[in-house]
C-alpha cells in the first residue's frame, strides 16, 4: 500500500518534533479492517437500538423483529463496547492515542478474546441469519485482532 500514516515506532509528535510518515504495514491494514467491520456492527447494534425490526439476526434470534426497551439498551451498551475495542486495536497498532496502550501492551488480547468470543457464539447461534450474517463478521475481526496483536509484541 502506498498509504502514509504517522508512524507508531517514534514518540508522539510535539510541537518540536514533526510526526514521521511511514507506509502502512500488516498490522495497520488490520486494524482497519477491524474498524471498518466495527462500524458495520456498531450501526447494526444503533439500528437495533432505535428500534429496526432485525431482532432475528441477533441474540439467538430471540426477539424477531423489534427489540423490546431493555434488548435496546442492550444493543447501546455492545455499541459502546465495540467502539472502546476497536480503539484498543487502533491504539495498539499505533494508529490513534498510541500511548493509551503504551504501557500495557497486552490490553490488545482483550479484543482478541471478545473477537473469539464473539465467533463461538455466532458459530452456535439457533438463529440461521444471525449465524449466516455474524459469523464471516466476527471471523474478521478475530484475525485482524489477532495479527495486531502478534505484529505488535
Amino acid at each position: 500500500c502506498s498509504a502514509l500514516i504517522m508512524d507508531r515506532h517514534v514518540a508522539a509528535p510535539t510541537r518540536h518534533a514533526p510526526a514521521t510518515l511511514h507506509r502502512m504495514d500488516l498490522a495497520d491494514l488490520a486494524a482497519i479492517v477491524y474498524l471498518v467491520v466495527s462500524v458495520i456492527a456498531i450501526g447494526f447494534q444503533l439500528a437495533l437500538a432505535l428500534g429496526a425490526p432485525w431482532g432475528e439476526y441477533a441474540m439467538g434470534g430471540r426477539y424477531p423483529g423489534v427489540f423490546p426497551p431493555m434488548m435496546r439498551l442492550l444493543a447501546v451498551g455492545q455499541a459502546v463496547i465495540l467502539g472502546l475495542l476497536a480503539f484498543l486495536v487502533l491504539s495498539r497498532a499505533g494508529l490513534v492515542v498510541p500511548e493509551a496502550t503504551a504501557e500495557q501492551p497486552n490490553v490488545i488480547w482483550i479484543a482478541v478474546l471478545v473477537s473469539g468470543a464473539s465467533l463461538w457464539a455466532n458459530l452456535n447461534t439457533k438463529s440461521a441469519k444471525e449465524k449466516r450474517t455474524w459469523v464471516p463478521v466476527a471471523a474478521v475481526m478475530l484475525v485482524s485482532s489477532l495479527v495486531v496483536a502478534l505484529a505488535t509484541r
